[in-house]
């Protein structure tokens, strides 16, 4: 389609624009894509940032309110976009991971053509690596605390219907709240303080929920820990 070829052109244009890469570590490959926000004014200062040797930060792609992609950092290469963090037990996500940022404030709502054209970028990239649907996180699921991005505005359910991403059953049973962390811990989040789990998990997962930890909360852990968790053919009791 004419749109997509106009957007590959593009994309060509600004092909590893950034400086701010390496080699990935002790032969690791992509299994992971972690979703960002800029939370920056501009794309054009998103760009400048991340193409900065000074801010020694970066990312594989940078895709605009207008829903243009900027690919920085070849995709062989290791991005520094995740930092700190782990997920599922395991450590350097820069290493493991392609890094996206999407050009947003972190208050504003994702704009169709950007959410377009993130969906259209995933499905080469799960397809070029191999990365299931459950390898798409975001930075707050891997450094929660410390990040916050995507956050609760991000339509994650949107990824999901396309296959680019997961999202619970609806029909999951309530559990015990006693056991929330035991699960968050088997899907695959760091081991944190339980309102900050709760707080991590709520903004991606059920972000119109309020108060304290609920059956609900659990039940809809469990369902992720059974379907997409690091012992996922063992169905937690």
């Amino acid at each position: 389609p004419q749109h997509l070829s106009k957007r590959c052109a593009i994309c060509t244009q600004w092909r590893m624009k950034s400086p701010n890469f390496g080699e990935r570590r002790d032969g690791l490959r992509p299994e992971l894509v972690v979703i960002h926000y800029t939370a920056l004014t501009s794309c054009a200062a998103a760009m400048r940032a991340l193409c900065d040797p000074a801010r020694a930060v970066s990312a594989h792609y940078l895709i605009g309110r207008d829903g243009v992609p900027h690919a920085l950092v070849p995709e062989e290469k290791r991005a520094w976009h995740a930092g700190a963090g782990e997920w599922r037990g395991l450590g350097d996500i820069n290493s493991r991971s392609i890094g996206i940022e999407l050009d947003n404030d972190g208050f504003s709502p994702f704009s169709a053509p950007q959410m377009d054209a993130l969906e259209e970028l995933l499905e080469r990239v799960l397809s070029r690596w191999s990365i299931p649907a459950d390898g798409v996180i975001g930075h707050s699921d891997m450094a929660p605390g410390r990040k916050i991005d995507p956050g609760p505005r991000f339509d994650w359910q949107r990824l999901a219907r396309r296959g680019l991403s997961i999202w619970p059953d609806r029909a999951a049973p309530k559990q015990d709240p006693a056991q929330f962390a035991r699960y968050a811990r088997a899907f695959g989040y760091p081991e944190i303080e339980g309102e900050l789990m709760l707080a991590t998990f709520r903004k991606r997962f059920r972000p119109w929920a309020k108060g304290p930890l609920d059956e609900t909360d659990c039940g809809v852990m469990k369902n992720l820990a059974d379907r997409f968790g690091i012992d996922r053919d063992h169905s937690l009791a």
